[in-house]
């Protein structure tokens, strides 16, 4: 996996097919990490489908919901297909308390 962000106490990473955040995901670093997200996202092929794995998030805020809502925008506008996103359960439970669980293709929290 490549390193596409690592900003204070979270890490953005990347291979062919997914997009891996870990760490804490806070205002302070979602700009940068939504933008570095969809460049690689501008970069897949249209017809491709991707993961987002989000199950390593310790401490969310909904500023890792605007990542991800993010994400899930560029991807349609890219033509690329959200296979599934997996999420931590502490942003599982905020996304459900949101009102976005029934919105998004939501997977295995392990990534399975």
């Amino acid at each position: 996996m490549s390193v596409l962000l690592e900003q204070r106490h979270s890490c953005l990473k990347a291979d062919d097919r997914r997009l891996s955040v870990t760490g804490e995901v806070g205002f302070e670093v979602a700009s940068a990490m939504a933008e570095a997200g969809s460049d690689w996202l501008a970069a897949r092929p249209s017809g491709s489908d991707v993961v987002f794995d989000l199950s390593g998030v310790g401490r969310v805020s909904s500023a890792a919901l605007s990542v991800l809502l993010e994400w899930t925008r560029r991807a349609r506008l890219a033509g690329v297909r959200v296979e599934r996103i997996c999420l931590s359960p502490a942003l599982d439970r905020l996304t459900r308390v949101a009102g976005l669980d029934t919105l998004l293709p939501l997977g295995d929290p392990r990534g399975e």
